[in-house]
C-alpha cells in the first residue's frame, strides 16, 4: 500500500469486497474515490470493506465520499465497513463512526469483530 499503485483496486473474497484508498483524500480526488466506492457495490457484493489503512490524510471532501458510499450502501443493502488508523480521528470527532462500523485491520473488518 506505500507505493500507492494499489488505489482502488478491488479484493474479492465471497460476497465481501475490500477497495484500497489512495494515501491522500482531498478535494482533488474525493470525486474519483465516491465513484470508486459506489462502482465496487456490484449486486454480489454484501460486504464493502473501505481499505483507508494506508490512508494518511483525508479533508472533509473524502469524509463526503464516504457517507456517500454508506447511503449508496444503506439503499441497496450491502454493509460498509471502515478501515482506518492514522485518518481514525477525522471521522470519530463528526461522528462518522455512528454510521459506518471502523476497524483498525481489513482482517478484523472481514471478520466483523471490532
Amino acid at each position: 500500500m506505500t507505493d500507492g499503485n494499489h488505489d482502488g483496486q478491488i479484493r474479492r473474497a465471497g460476497p465481501q469486497a475490500v477497495i484500497a484508498m489512495p494515501a491522500e483524500i482531498d478535494i482533488t480526488n474525493a470525486d474519483q474515490v465516491r465513484q470508486a466506492l459506489l462502482s465496487a457495490m456490484e449486486p454480489q457484493v454484501t460486504v464493502l470493506i473501505v481499505d483507508m489503512s494506508g490512508t494518511t490524510f483525508c479533508d472533509s471532501a473524502g469524509v463526503q465520499a464516504v457517507i456517500a458510499a454508506y447511503r449508496q450502501a444503506a439503499m441497496t443493502g450491502v454493509q460498509l465497513r471502515l478501515v482506518a488508523t492514522q485518518v481514525l480521528r477525522i471521522f470519530t470527532v463528526i461522528g462518522t463512526d455512528q454510521l459506518v462500523p471502523i476497524y483498525p485491520t481489513v482482517e478484523a473488518a472481514q471478520a466483523g469483530l471490532r
